[in-house]
Formats: C-alpha cells, structure tokens, sequence
C-alpha cells in the first residue's frame, strides 16, 4: 500500500455520556484531515475506558463502549470491519444482595503481534458509541486513539474512501 508518513505519532483523547439511561448514544471525533492532498489517519492503538455497570440484585446490567470509522445507529461488534475496538463490562446477578459476578470483554487496544497499524480512517471523523443495559445511572467512557496522519496516493485513497463510505 502506498502511503508516506505525513506526521509524527499523536494522540486524540475523547469522552462520551450516555444521554439518557441505557441509551444508545454516539458523538462524532473530527479529525481535521486534509482530503485534497489524500490525507488519511493510520491507527496504531485505541484504549478505551467505560464506566462500570450499576451493581442491582436480580438485574443483569452492562456498560458497552466503542470505537468505529463510520457512523453507527446501533451498538456494534468487532466483526463489524468498521469497528475498531470495543470494550464491555457485566454483572450477572442472582435475586440476594450478595451476589453477582463481573465479566469483561474488551478487543484488545493492540493486536497480538507485529502489525504496522490497526485500521486507517480515511474520511474526516471517526465514531464513538456508548450504551448500558439496566443500570441504575446514565454511565460515561473515555478514550484515546493513537496513530499518524499519512498521504496516499491518488488510487489507494479513493480505494480506502469507497471501501468506508460503502460500508457505512
């Protein structure tokens, strides 16, 4: 793939509320790309963070949160192609006060392995969703994606443009 390195690596740092009670709910990251010179962004790393889910006997509650290149109308999964990383935390609980267990999921914030980047964003934002099931409280996250800023040439980015407009 031809792409040149265009800045050094940077980090966008980010938050998301709920904004009503288990509501699914996503805000837009621009990330100022410069289209005319086929500027893309290279992904190296997302570590995002999510609230924990309200502790409530006889109620399953989660807190999901996560990280795409294109606008989404519901939660995805991380075999959404568009979906770079994703996090969720839950508690299963019995019917006592004393019971529950937590369990948590999260795409790892870099892959096993030497890969030269996790995902490119080729238009000029990326996505962040956030939704909780059954909690007592609208839950918050936070974020932060690490890469570089590149040129592609002429075939390469409208390649790249296409493939995540089409898959939108």
């Amino acid at each position: 793939m031809s792409l040149k390195k265009s800045s050094d690596t940077v980090a966008v740092s980010f938050d998301i509320d709920e904004s009503a009670l288990n509501t699914f709910t996503q805000r837009q990251i621009n990330l100022t790309l410069d289209p005319l010179n086929n500027e893309v962004f290279v992904v190296l790393g997302v570590d995002l963070d999510v609230a924990a889910p309200s502790f409530l006997p006889g109620q399953n509650t989660q807190s999901t949160m996560a990280l795409t290149t294109t606008s989404k109308t519901a939660m995805p999964s991380i075999g959404d192609s568009q979906c770079l990383a994703r996090v969720q935390s839950k508690i299963q609980t019995g019917l006592s006060a004393d019971s529950g267990v937590g369990f948590m999921h999260t795409s790892p914030d870099t892959p096993v392995g030497l890969l030269d980047y996790i995902g490119i964003i080729a238009t000029n934002n990326m996505f962040v969703q956030i939704q909780g099931g059954n909690n007592a409280g609208a839950i918050n996250g936070a974020g932060r994606v690490w890469g570089y800023r590149a040129r592609a040439d002429a075939s390469v980015y409208g390649a790249l443009v296409q493939s995540e407009v089409l898959s939108a």
